[in-house]
Formats: structure tokens, C-alpha cells, sequence
């Protein structure tokens, strides 16, 4: 397949681009603005790969986004291009609606204008899978779990702006018969994410034995998703699923913020012993609790169970040793990170 990605130089992003070329042999052009958060790192590995392209460009630019579709002639997009960190959109919301709404629009327009004028075979295999988040359904209290069915109730200016972008996606279906698919997926934590998400976060600060913030008491729970689990379900949905249908991806894995930390600090105490504590959990300091902080998000995979035959590979345990690890031993990586883009700001208080 030949597969145009936005948003490929992100986190999710890259390892599923990477995962498209190296393993399923597929053709990817990857389209990505390269905001902060966008990294051509990501995907050094493909540089040199005939079967991937990459095109810098901006996803709310009609002229160029229809230029590039036009003459890459893809057989499918999927649309990864999103700010995505709860924080910023606190301190910043316009940018999430322009991006992540706009945005999103503009590619639905573009993608349904170049699906009008695809042959009837071509037509039949077209597909526009959106991704998107847990965190459109608001927050859970101590039981129960999302379902598809789910009602949306977004707290953040980023879950609201995301919750826009998927009926965007469902207007455009039901309105016009553009072929989608949305895949609502729980909190990803794993190689490449950028540093001010709290699993690498932690890690790095637990290398460097500096403080580890925690909001709040540390109670708020998420199901956490792998990554390289979370690009197999889309590839799953992109290849299997039902037009029109939205999927849940998760981990089957509830962890409170804290707990995760403790995970976290125990496996670094493992790996490298510290060396100015007796143990890294001496190093957590509890700081204000973002506002509006949800609770609780737990998932319902039983559909891409069912339907797809998906269960996540990778225990809580498995994975976030290896997400250390690659940490551990990619620290030019991150380093990079923090002296050009991020200084560990504390974001989202305003």
C-alpha cells in the first residue's frame, strides 16, 4: 500500500512509520509540520529507504496538503497531526482548535476531493483513519470503563478540540460517504516520546536524579497502551475494520499516576544504582494538580477484540523496561530535546 501519514515525526507517529516500511513493506510518505513536538530523529533509520518519503508541511494549508495527495496518489490516509499535550492546551487553546479542528477539516476536504475522482476500484480500498484519544469521554470515577457508545464529556481544551475533530470525521462520512475509520486509544507511553508526558519525564529525571513532580496526591488513573501495540490496532483497523466504525485501543493496564512512578523508580534502582539517594522515590515531590484534571480512564477493547482479533502484546511490566531502556540508551536523543525545545517548564497553571 502506499500510505500518506500526517504527523509521522511525532511519537505515535514515527513508530508507526517505521513499523509501515521495515515490516509491512508498505510505501509512506509522512507529512508533518515539525512543531516541537515533531522530531526528523524520529525517523533517521528510513532516510535512506526507497520506500519512504517525507514532505514538510502543515496539515490547515488546503493548497499544499492537496498538492502533495495529488501527486503522491495514496491508497490511504491516516491522520496522526495533533497538538496533544493536556498542559499546553490549557495555556495556549487556540492552537489546539486551529490544528486539531481546522486541521483536521482541511484534511477531510482535501482527502474527500481526492477520493471523488479515484476509479471504482481504487474507491473500494480508500480508506481515512483518524486517531484520536481516551480522554474525548471525560473522566471515570472508580468503576466502569469507556465504551465506543461512550457519550463524550471533555474537560481539557485539548480532549474538546479532539472530541470536534472526530465528529468532523463522522459528519464527513455520514454527509458525503467519504470511507473512515476513528480509533480512540488510551495513554501511549514508549520509545520517542517527547519528554514532558510523564513516563519519560520520570525516566529522565531518574537518570539525572533530579526531583520527580507528581500533580496532586498522584491518584488520577490511566490505562496505559504500549506504543508499538497501539500501531499494530491501527494497522488492524486501517486493513480490517468496518467503514464508519470506531474502535478503542487499550492496554487493559489501570495505574495511578503514582503508582507508575514507583514502577518507574524501582526498575532505575535496578538498572542504575543511584547515587546521591538510597532510593529514587526519594526524589518525589507532589506539585499543584493541573486544573480540571480527570479522574480515572479505563477502556473497553471488547470490539477490536471481537471484530479484529487484537489483544495488546506487551504487559505493563514488559513494557515500560523497555521504554526505559531505550531511554537509558538513547540520551543524545533526549538531550537534544531539552537544550534546543524543552527545559521542563511546568505548563498549564494559568
Amino acid at each position: 500500500m502506499k500510505l500518506f501519514v500526517t504527523g509521522g515525526a511525532g511519537f505515535i507517529g514515527s513508530n508507526f512509520v517505521i513499523r509501515q516500511v521495515l515490516d509491512f513493506n508498505n510505501t509512506v510518505m509522512t507529512y508533518d509540520k515539525l512543531t516541537y513536538a515533531g522530531n526528523q530523529e524520529n525517523l533517521q533509520q528510513l532516510d535512506k529507504h526507497p520506500a519512504y518519503e517525507f514532505v514538510k508541511g502543515d496539515i490547515c494549508d488546503p493548497v499544499q496538503v492537496r498538492d502533495v495527495i495529488e501527486k503522491f496518489q495514496p491508497d490511504g490516509i491516516i491522520h496522526f497531526a495533533a497538538e496533544s499535550h493536556v498542559d499546553r492546551s490549557i495555556d495556549g487553546p487556540m492552537e489546539f482548535i486551529q490544528t486539531n479542528v481546522v486541521g483536521t477539516t482541511v484534511m477531510l476536504e482535501v482527502a474527500f476531493e481526492y477520493y471523488t475522482h479515484l476509479t471504482d476500484s481504487k474507491k473500494s480500498t480508500f480508506r481515512f483513519l483518524h486517531v484520536s484519544t481516551d480522554e474525548v469521554f471525560g473522566s471515570l470515577g472508580d468503576e466502569g470503563c469507556f465504551t465506543e457508545t461512550t457519550p463524550y464529556d471533555p474537560s481539557s481544551p485539548y480532549s474538546a478540540s479532539k472530541a470536534a475533530s472526530d465528529h468532523m470525521v463522522r459528519a464527513w462520512h455520514r454527509t458525503f460517504g467519504l470511507p473512515v475509520l476513528i480509533t480512540n486509544c488510551s495513554n501511549n507511553y514508549g520509545p520517542f516520546q517527547f519528554p514532558e508526558k510523564l513516563i519519560p519525564l520520570m525516566i529522565i529525571n531518574c537518570i539525572a536524579e533530579k526531583p520527580l513532580p507528581v500533580y496532586g496526591e498522584g491518584s488520577n488513573i490511566r490505562d496505559w497502551l504500549y506504543v508499538t501495540d497501539h500501531c499494530d490496532a491501527i494497522h488492524r483497523v486501517f486493513t480490517q475494520g468496518d467503514i464508519g466504525t470506531t474502535y478503542n485501543i487499550g492496554g487493559n493496564t489501570e495505574k495511578t499516576n503514582l503508582g507508575i512512578v514507583h514502577t518507574i523508580c524501582k526498575i532505575m534502582d535496578e538498572i542504575l544504582p543511584p547515587r546521591t539517594v538510597k532510593s529514587r522515590t526519594e526524589l518525589i515531590t507532589f506539585v499543584t494538580d493541573r486544573p480540571g484534571h480527570d479522574f480515572r480512564y479505563a477502556m473497553d477493547i471488547s470490539r477490536i477484540h471481537k471484530k479484529l482479533n487484537w489483544t495488546p502484546v506487551e504487559s505493563f511490566q514488559s513494557g515500560i523496561r523497555k521504554t526505559i531502556q531505550w531511554y537509558i540508551d538513547h540520551e543524545p536523543w533526549w538531550k537534544n530535546i531539552q537544550e534546543k525545545k524543552y527545559q521542563q517548564q511546568r505548563l498549564g497553571v494559568r
